[in-house]
Formats: structure tokens, sequence, C-alpha cells
């Protein structure tokens, strides 16, 4: 049960104060969360939320999503986008644009009991 953003256009330092606020969360209160935060992030977190409700529902025949709960919500530097603006006497200055990629893990709520060291 998992979904992946790739290349998403925002820097991954923004899109980490969205997902750190519900890391470990149920799926209700992730999507609760996500509609009521005012950052540009929620938008596609919510959509790639929805699409790893979705791959639960078709692909680990989960029929209950109250009980999935998020598992690893990461966010990792996709590719940067190197851009100039021209500066004084000719020279130029570096712009990096920075994109992100989203993974998202879903696990049921019974299924993340630990197992007994032997």
């Amino acid at each position: 049960m998992k979904a992946i953003l790739n290349n998403y256009r925002q820097s991954p330092r923004k899109m980490r104060l969205v997902v750190n606020a519900v890391r470990g969360k149920t799926v209700a209160e992730a999507q609760t969360m996500l509609s009521l935060m005012p950052k540009i992030a929620t938008v596609p977190l919510r959509k790639l939320l929805s699409s790893a409700i979705a791959n639960a529902k078709e692909n680990a025949k989960v029929t209950d999503t109250g009980a999935l709960i998020i598992k690893d919500f990461r966010v990792d530097p996709g590719t940067v986008l190197k851009r100039s603006m021209p500066r004084a006497h000719g020279s130029a200055f570096q712009i990096l644009k920075r994109t992100s990629k989203v993974t998202l893990v879903l696990s049921e709520a019974g299924s993340s009991k630990l197992k007994a060291k032997k």
C-alpha cells in the first residue's frame, strides 16, 4: 500500500512542514488535517493520500480504510533545475529550483505488532 509523487515542483523543506504534521496519524485524521492546513503543499499530498487509499483497496483488497495508518511518509530531494540570473559586469548568479520526491506507505493498524527477539 504505497504511493509515490515524483518531481513535484516545490522544495523538500516546505513539503516536510506538512508531512511531519501528519506522519503516524490515521487516514481519517490525516485527511482532515490536510484539508484544514493553510499550506500549498497540502493539495498534492491530499491527492497522494487518496491514491494510496485507492491502491490499498484495489491491490491489497483492504475493505476497512478507517483501520489504515500512515506508516511512512517521506520527502526526499528530487532533481534540481539550474537556472541563471544576469548580474553586474556580465556575470551570472545561479538559481536552484528544487523539486521533491514524496513517498507514502500505509499499513493496517493491527499489523504493526513487534516481534519478540530470540
